[in-house]
């Protein structure tokens, strides 16, 4: 099968890195010397200039611009594709049908970890595409169903902006290391390890087990523990996930 990718930025670069393990891949996108640079890093991949008409007809097709740019680039796209997957947060099914034709529509909020076959992507639309997309994104990490265009953008607050609030919180836990007195190459190296041991451990036990089971009484990871509650990260989580959705949200009444 032949997808077609439409974007070329930092989240097409991601699903392209992963997709071009199992399937053909082509990139189409309006920066012609960007493009010719992805090219050069997957020689793999097919890159196409975007077209005052670009012709989509029966084409697999993996939507991957910006939000606002919707409208500037659907209406460039002539033909009737057999899918159109939308990666475009809080962009609705509905909108996505009256600005670019297909058969089916399917809306999958990835993250960039596909690029390293491990993103965690959530989907719904159509279910007449439910088993292609499902099977396409299992390619590049783990893929879940859900039922409404409300779970997808809650999960859209999770697993697609998560990385970057985990990465945040990898950051901070070097940059602590290193305020101890631990030099950086260690403390990164250190939290690197750390990440990929806990999220093999969340595969099996419940978060609060974890904790539980490394919080000995009065002990270092109590005293540190502690001091997390006090300052509020919890809450400062609890509320990025909500701050995030309601963006989604947001966008959606654009």
């Amino acid at each position: 099968m032949k997808l077609t990718i439409i974007g070329n930025g930092v989240m097409a670069q991601s699903l392209a890195m992963g997709l071009i393990k199992s399937y053909e891949v082509e990139m189409i996108g309006r920066d012609i010397n960007k493009l010719k640079a992805i090219k050069e890093k997957m020689p793999q991949i097919e890159i196409k200039q975007l077209e005052d008409k670009e012709d989509i007809n029966g084409k697999n097709i993996i939507f991957c611009v910006k939000p606002f740019a919707l409208e500037s680039v659907s209406v460039r796209l002539v033909g009737t594709a057999n899918i159109l997957i939308s990666i475009l947060a809080g962009t609705r099914l509905d909108y996505l049908r009256k600005q670019v034709k297909a058969k089916n529509y399917v809306r999958a909020m990835p993250n960039i970890a596909a690029s390293v076959l491990q993103s965690m992507t959530t989907v719904t639309g159509d279910l007449e595409s439910k088993d292609i997309s499902m099977k396409i994104f299992a390619t590049i990490g783990q893929s879940v169903w859900v039922h409404t265009e409300y779970q997808l953008d809650i999960a859209t607050a999770v697993a697609g902006s998560g990385p970057a609030f985990l990465a945040l919180v990898a950051e901070a836990l070097a940059d602590g290391a290193v305020k101890a007195g631990l030099d950086r190459h260690l403390s990164t190296q250190l939290v690197q390890g750390l990440f990929v041991g806990t999220a093999s451990l969340l595969k099996h036990s419940h978060p609060s087990f974890i904790k539980d089971s490394v919080m000995s009484p009065g002990g270092t990871t109590a005293s540190g523990y502690s001091k997390l509650e006090e300052c509020g990260v919890r809450n400062a989580m609890i509320s990025a996930v909500n701050e995030a959705y309601n963006k989604a949200c947001e966008l959606a009444k654009k």
